[in-house]
């Protein structure tokens, strides 16, 4: 690996490790996902940065080209990421789904007892003002 690809890829991955902290002190993104971002891009730097590392991991997969090797673990860990993204978002799908339900039930259930509550209301009135509408016979 060239010299210059060596500090393209861990200016790289320290700008990539960086930026997610700085996502997550501006609270644009949480601890919880920021910790697979930080792991890739630690993994990255230890990987770009420790050529006889790089070398023997490409060697041990049979990649003759060892910056190959890079584009290969980026793409696994961003698969992993993927494949944990969607895990939540299944989860926060069927919560939502739940929450959804549960807001139906309770908005029905309000409307119901508001429709007994006019009724009641409006029997009372009814039989108010019968009470004042006609003079007791003698």
């Amino acid at each position: 690996m060239t010299e210059r690809s060596v500090i393209l890829a861990t200016a790289a991955s320290l700008a990539a490790f960086f930026f997610v902290l700085e996502l997550v002190r501006r609270r644009r993104l949480s601890e919880e996902y920021s910790l697979l971002w930080l792991i890739t891009a630690m993994a990255m730097l230890v990987v770009s940065a420790w050529r006889d590392l790089l070398h023997g991991m490409a060697a041990a997969v049979g990649i003759v080209y060892p910056p190959n090797f890079l584009f290969l673990l980026a793409a696994l860990f961003i698969m992993a990421i993927l494949l944990y993204f969607s895990t939540v978002i299944t989860r926060l799908t069927r919560e939502n789904k739940d929450i959804a339900q549960h807001v139906a039930l309770l908005q029905y259930e309000v409307e119901r007892l508001r429709a007994l509550s006019e009724q009641k209301d409006s029997h009372e009135q009814h039989s108010d003002h019968q009470e004042h509408a006609s003079p007791p016979m003698p």
